[in-house]
C-alpha cells in the first residue's frame, strides 16, 4: 500500500513532464508550420504589389474584405468542429477507447463536409448582398465559395491528428496549402496583370481563389497520411478497452455541444474584423466625407496590410493554443489537477516567453518591414508599430480561450468574449472619431483586455496556478524584451541617417541586420540569466556549452 501511495505522485510526475513535453514539441511544430505559412502568406504582397501597379491600395482593400468574409464563412462551415475533435478524440484515447475515436472522426467529417457545401452556396448566391454595394466584391466572394467545399475535410483531419498529440502533419499540410496558394496567385496576377493587360478586379478574384488551390493539395496530403496509418489504428482498435458503448447520436451531440465554443478560438479576431470592415469607412465619411479611393486606402492600412504582418506573431500564440487544449483535455480525464496547474503555467510563461519579444521587436523595426513589403509610407509604419502591441493583448486573449476550452469551461469564455465585445462596440464610434485610422485597433485592443483579465481570473480562482510566479517570470522576460528592443529602435533610427527610406532593398538589409542584433541581444540574456533553461528543458544547457556560455 506505501509503495501504491509512493509511486502515485512519481506518475503524475511523469505525465506532468510527458505534458510539458509534448506541450513544447508540439508548440515548436505548430509554430514553426505557421510561421513559415504566415511569412510566405505575408512575402507574396512585394510582386503582387509590383504587379498591381496603380491599382495596388485598391487590390489589397478588396483582398482584405473579401478574406474578412471568407473568414466567417470558414467558421460557420466548421462551428469549431476541429477543436472539439482533437479534443475528443484526446480525451478517448487516453481512456484506450481507439474505436469511440475513429467513430469520432468519421461523424464530424460526415457533418462539416455537408455544412461545407452549404456555407459555399450561401457565399456565392449572397456574394452581391455581402459585397455591400461594392460590385467589384462579387467575383471576388464568389471565387472564395469554392474553397468552402475544401476547408472543412481538411480541417476535421488536422483536429484528428492532432488528437493524437501528432502536429506534424498539420504543420507540414499547412506548408504545402501555402506553397501552392502563393504559386497560384503570382502566377495568374503575372498572367492577368502584364501579359494580358487584364482588369485588377478579375486579378483579385484569381488570387483569392488560390485558397481552393492550396486547401486541394493540403487535403491531398492528409489523406495519403491517414490512409498509411489506418493499420496501425486498426490494431490499436483491436487492443482497446471497448468498455465504453457510444451511440451514434451521442457522438453527434457531444461533436457540437463542445465545438460550439471552439467558435471564440477561431471566430472572434475575425469577427472584431468584419465589425471593423463594414463600421471604418462609414464612420470615416461621417467624419471626413473621403472618397473611394481615399476610404480603400485607410482601410488597407490597418484592415489588411498591418494584420497580415502581426498575425505572423499572433500565429505563435494560436500554435500554442492548438497544443496546449488536447494536453489539457487529457490531465482532466485522468483527473490529474497538478498537471493541469503545471500546464497552465507552463502554457502562459511559454507564452511571454515567445510573444513579448516578437511583438516588440516588430515594433522596433515596423519602419523597415513595412516598406520592404507595402513601400515607404510613413502612415503604415505607425499603424503597424501600434499593431504590433495589440498584437501581444489579442495572442494573450487567444491562449487564455484555449485553455479555458481545454478545462471545460466553455459557458465562461464566451460569456467573457462577450464582455469585450461589448466594450469596443460601445467605444468605435468615439475611438475613429478622435483617433482616426487608430481607432478600431485601440478598441480591438480594449475589448480583448477586458476579456483577458475576466479569463485570467477564473483561472487562478478554479485552479489556483502559481499566479506569483507567472507575474515575476513574466516581467523577467519582459524587462529583456524592453532592452532588445531600445537596441533594435536605436540602430535602425541610426541607419536610416545612412540608407534611403524609401529603397526596398536597402531596407531589407536594415531589417535583416536589425532583427538579426534583436535576436541575438535577447537569446543572450534569456541563456545568460537561464530563463530558456525553464522553459525549453535541458537541450538548452547543450547550446550554452556550444557558445561557450556559463
Amino acid at each position: 500500500m506505501s509503495e501504491e501511495k509512493q509511486s502515485a505522485p512519481v506518475q503524475r510526475q511523469n505525465a506532468a513532464n510527458t505534458d510539458r513535453k509534448s506541450l513544447v514539441v508540439g508548440s515548436a511544430w505548430m509554430t514553426a508550420g505557421s510561421i513559415i505559412s504566415r511569412v510566405l502568406g505575408a512575402i507574396y504582397v512585394i510582386p503582387w504589389g509590383i504587379w498591381m501597379g496603380s491599382h495596388f491600395h485598391s487590390a489589397n482593400a478588396l483582398f482584405g474584405r473579401g478574406y474578412n468574409i471568407y473568414s466567417i464563412f470558414i467558421i460557420i462551415s466548421t462551428v469549431g468542429i476541429p477543436g472539439a475533435i482533437s479534443k475528443q478524440i484526446s480525451h478517448y484515447n487516453s481512456l484506450n477507447e481507439y474505436g469511440v475515436s475513429r467513430r469520432l472522426f468519421y461523424q464530424g467529417l460526415i457533418l462539416m463536409s455537408s455544412m461545407g457545401f452549404v456555407a459555399a452556396a450561401i457565399l456565392y448566391f449572397g456574394a452581391p448582398i455581402l459585397g455591400a454595394g461594392d460590385p467589384r466584391m462579387t467575383p471576388i466572394l464568389q471565387s472564395l465559395s469554392w474553397p468552402l467545399i475544401l476547408i472543412p475535410p481538411l480541417s476535421i483531419l488536422r483536429g484528428y491528428f492532432q488528437g493524437f498529440s501528432e502536429m506534424a502533419p498539420s504543420a507540414i499540410s499547412q506548408l504545402l496549402e501555402q506553397v501552392a496558394r502563393l504559386v497560384y496567385i503570382l502566377g495568374s496576377t503575372f498572367v492577368i496583370m502584364k501579359m494580358i493587360g487584364g482588369n485588377y478586379v478579375t486579378a483579385v478574384a484569381h488570387s483569392t481563389f488560390a485558397a481552393f488551390i492550396g486547401a486541394a493539395v493540403g487535403l491531398i496530403y492528409l489523406v495519403y497520411l491517414y490512409m498509411r496509418q489506418t493499420p496501425r489504428m486498426n490494431e490499436a482498435i483491436a487492443q482497446s478497452d471497448q468498455n465504453l458503448s457510444v451511440s451514434t447520436r451521442q457522438i453527434i451531440t457531444d461533436i457540437m455541444r463542445q465545438a460550439a465554443p471552439f467558435i471564440i478560438l477561431d471566430a472572434s479576431v475575425s469577427l472584431y474584423q468584419m465589425f471593423d470592415q463594414y463600421t471604418f469607412n462609414p464612420f470615416m465619411d461621417i467624419f471626413y466625407k473621403l472618397t473611394q479611393a481615399d476610404n480603400d486606402y485607410w482601410y488597407q492600412l490597418f484592415g489588411f496590410n498591418s494584420n497580415k504582418l502581426i498575425m505572423i506573431i499572433v500565429s505563435l500564440a494560436t500554435s500554442m493554443a492548438i497544443t496546449v487544449v488536447p494536453i489539457l483535455s487529457s490531465a482532466l480525464a485522468r483527473r490529474d489537477m497538478q498537471s493541469v496547474r503545471e500546464q497552465i503555467n507552463n502554457t502562459l510563461e511559454l507564452f511571454f516567453f515567445v510573444m513579448l519579444p516578437s511583438s516588440l521587436g516588430m515594433a522596433a523595426v515596423s519602419q523597415p518591414l513595412n516598406t520592404v513589403f507595402y513601400r515607404y509610407d510613413p502612415w503604415g509604419t505607425m499603424v503597424l508599430q501600434f499593431n504590433s502591441y495589440v498584437a501581444i493583448i489579442i495572442g494573450l486573449f487567444t491562449v487564455l480561450a484555449a485553455i479555458l476550452q481545454g478545462v471545460y469551461l466553455n459557458k465562461q469564455a464566451i460569456r467573457y468574449l462577450l464582455y469585450g465585445a461589448v466594450f469596443k462596440i460601445s467605444l468605435q464610434y468615439s475611438f475613429i472619431y478622435f483617433f482616426g485610422v487608430f481607432g478600431p485597433l485601440a478598441t480591438t485592443a480594449v475589448g480583448f483586455f477586458v476579456s483577458s483579465v475576466f479569463m485570467l481570473a477564473l483561472l487562478y480562482r478554479e485552479f489556483h496556478f502559481r499566479m506569483g510566479d507567472l507575474i515575476v517570470h513574466t516581467t523577467q522576460i519582459l524587462v529583456f524584451s524592453t532592452i532588445m528592443f531600445a537596441v533594435v529602435y536605436i540602430a535602425v533610427y541610426l541607419m536610416n541617417f545612412c540608407f534611403s527610406s524609401y529603397d526596398r532593398v536597402l531596407a531589407m538589409v536594415e531589417l535583416v541586420v536589425a532583427a538579426g542584433a534583436g535576436a541575438a541581444i535577447y537569446g543572450y540574456l534569456v541563456l545568460h540569466f537561464r530563463v530558456a533553461d525553464r522553459l525549453l528543458g535541458a537541450r538548452v544547457a547543450g547550446i550554452r556549452r556550444r557558445l561557450h556560455m556559463k
